[in-house]
C-alpha cells in the first residue's frame, strides 16, 4: 500500500498504523489465507498419494511442483485465485466461492499430464480446509509476531527491574502513601505478570486443533469411496505429523474452536497486564516519578509547547482495551453454531487479524514508551522524605515484637490523618519503655530505608516461568 492509499483506507490498522501492522500480513491476509489453503490443499493430496488404497501416483518432481504453489505463492497467484471466485478463467466458470477457487487454481496449476486433478478435495468440505488453514496462520503470527514482541516488552521490564531495583519509591494503596518499595522491584512484578502470562499462549498455541472429517464430521463420503480405510487415523496422521496440530477426532462440520477462544483468551490476559502497567506508569509520569525523554522537533500540545505526553501509553492503552474487546467478542461467538454449521462464524473469523493488529500496536507502542522513560530518582527521595508516617507500620511492628499490646494504637494516635515529622516519631521513641538498643533501632529507621528485601526480590525473574 502506498502512502497515498493508506490515507485513503477504512481501517486505521491498514492506514496511520499499516507499517506497524505489515508484519502480520503474512498471516492475516486475504492472500495469506489463500496460501494456506493451497497448503492444506496440496498436502492432502500428496497424503491421498502415500495411502495404499488409492491409485494416485504423484512422483517426485510432481511433489517438488505442487509444494511450491504454496512455498513460492506469489501476488499473481492472489490474484488468480480471485479471479476465479469472482469472474472464471480457463474454462472454469466464477465459484462465488473462496475454497473452491482454491481448489481449480491448484488444478489449473497442475503439471501437464498430471492424473491429480480429480483427487483435489476429495471427500472434503471447506471447513476441514478453513479450520486447518486458520490455524496454521494463527500459529504462524503468534510465534513469528505477537510472542516476540511480548518477550521484547518482558524483556525491557526484567532490563529496568535490575537496574533500578535498589531506587527506593513511595508504594501507594487506594492512592494513599504506603510501605516504600523499589522501582525496579514494581518493574519485576509486571515482568513476572508477563512471563506467566505469555506461557499460558504458548501452552494454548501448542493445544491448537484441526479436524478433517467431512460434511458433518462423520468421514461419510471418504468412507463411501473406500469403506477398508481407517480414515480416522488417516485424519489424525495428516493432521498430527503433516500439519503439526493437535487432532481434534469428535466435531460436527465445524471445528468447534474451543482451542482457539483459549488462545484468545490468554492474549486478553497478557493484555490485561500491559494495561495494568500503562495505567500506573501513567501516574507515575504524572507524579514526576518518571521522566520522558523528549523527541527533538516533536509536538506534545498544539498550544502548550511544553507538554511532553505519555502518548506511547495511552496508544498502548486504547488499541490494547479494542484488542480485548475484539478477543472476547471472538472468544464468544466462534464457539457456537446452529446445528452442524452455519456461515456467520466464517466472517468472524476474517476479524482475527484485526484483533492481533491491535494486540501488535499496543505491544509497540508500550515498549516505545518504556525506552522514553527514565525514574526520577530525586523526586522519589524527596517524596519519601516528605511522607515519614510510612513507617508506622515497622514501628508499630516492633513494637509488637517486644511485647507492646497497644503499639499499633500508640502509633495510630500520632499519625492517623495527621502531619508528622521524624522528629514527632523520635518523641515518641524517647517516652517509649524499651530497652536502649531498641530505641536506637526505631531510630534509625527511615522512609527511603523501609524497603525489605525488594531489591532481592528482582532475582525471581531469574526462575523458570
Amino acid at each position: 500500500m502506498t502512502e497515498t492509499d493508506a490515507l485513503y483506507a477504512v481501517s486505521p490498522l491498514d492506514g496511520r498504523y499499516s507499517s506497524r501492522t505489515a508484519p502480520l500480513s503474512p498471516y492475516a491476509s486475504e492472500a495469506a489465507l489463500m496460501r494456506a489453503r493451497v497448503r492444506v490443499e496440496v498436502e492432502y493430496l500428496l497424503a491421498l498419494a502415500d495411502l495404499e488404497a488409492t491409485p494416485l501416483e504423484i512422483d517426485t518432481d510432481e511433489r517438488e511442483h505442487l509444494r511450491g504453489l504454496y512455498e513460492h505463492f506469489a501476488q499473481k497467484d492472489a490474484q488468480l485465485i480471485k479471479k476465479l471466485e469472482t469472474e472464471g478463467h480457463a474454462g472454469f466458470e466464477a465459484t462465488n466461492h473462496d475454497v473452491k477457487a482454491v481448489e481449480y487454481f491448484v488444478r489449473h496449476r497442475l503439471p501437464e499430464g498430471s492424473d491429480a486433478s480429480a483427487w483435489i478435495h476429495f471427500g472434503l468440505t471447506s471447513e476441514d480446509v478453513n479450520n486447518l488453514a486458520h490455524r496454521l496462520l494463527v500459529r504462524g503470527a503468534i510465534d513469528e509476531v505477537l510472542l516476540p514482541a511480548l518477550y521484547d516488552v518482558r524483556d525491557a521490564l526484567a532490563e529496568m527491574a535490575r537496574d533500578y531495583r535498589d531506587v527506593p519509591m513511595l508504594a501507594r494503596t487506594h492512592g494513599q502513601p504506603a510501605t516504600p518499595t523499589t522501582f525496579g522491584k514494581e518493574m519485576a512484578v509486571y515482568a513476572s505478570r508477563l512471563g506467566r502470562a505469555t506461557g499460558r499462549i504458548r501452552r494454548a498455541t501448542d493445544a491448537l486443533s484441526g479436524k478433517l472429517g467431512g460434511a458433518s464430521g462423520t468421514y461419510a463420503a471418504h468412507v463411501a469411496a473406500y469403506p477398508d480405510v481407517d480414515w480416522q487415523a488417516f485424519a489424525e496422521e495428516f493432521v498430527t505429523e503433516g500439519l503439526g496440530l493437535e487432532f481434534e477426532p469428535l466435531t460436527t462440520q465445524v471445528n468447534p474452536c474451543d482451542d482457539l477462544a483459549a488462545v484468545f483468551d490468554a492474549f486478553r490476559g497478557a493484555n490485561n497486564v500491559i494495561l495494568d502497567l500503562d495505567l500506573d506508569v501513567w501516574l507515575y509520569v504524572s507524579d514526576r516519578y518518571l521522566g520522558q525523554e523528549a523527541v527533538e522537533g516533536e509536538t506534545g500540545s498544539s498550544t502548550m509547547p511544553h507538554k511532553v505526553n505519555p502518548i506511547d501509553f495511552e496508544n498502548s492503552e486504547g488499541n490494547l482495551s479494542k484488542a480485548n474487546s475484539d478477543l472476547e467478542f471472538l472468544a464468544d461467538y466462534i464457539t457456537t453454531s446452529r446445528l452442524q454449521r452455519d456461515l456467520s462464524d466464517s466472517t468472524v473469523k476474517r476479524n482475527i487479524g484485526a484483533a492481533f493488529a491491535h494486540c501488535l500496536i499496543g505491544y509497540g507502542k508500550t515498549q516505545a514508551g518504556l525506552e522514553k522513560v527514565v525514574p526520577n530518582e530525586k523526586v522519589m527521595r524527596e517524596d519519601l522524605e516528605s511522607t515519614p508516617e510510612i513507617i508506622g507500620e515497622a514501628v508499630q511492628t516492633i513494637l509488637r515484637r517486644e511485647g507492646q499490646e497497644d503499639a499499633y494504637e500508640q502509633v495510630k494516635a500520632l499519625t492517623r490523618g495527621k502531619d508528622v515529622t521524624l522528629a514527632d516519631f523520635r518523641d515518641l521513641f524517647d517516652d517509649l519503655v524499651v530497652d536502649e538498643d531498641v530505641r536506637e533501632e526505631l531510630r534509625n529507621l527511615t522512609p527511603a530505608g523501609y524497603t525489605g528485601v525488594a531489591s532481592e526480590l528482582v532475582d525471581d525473574l531469574e526462575r523458570p516461568e
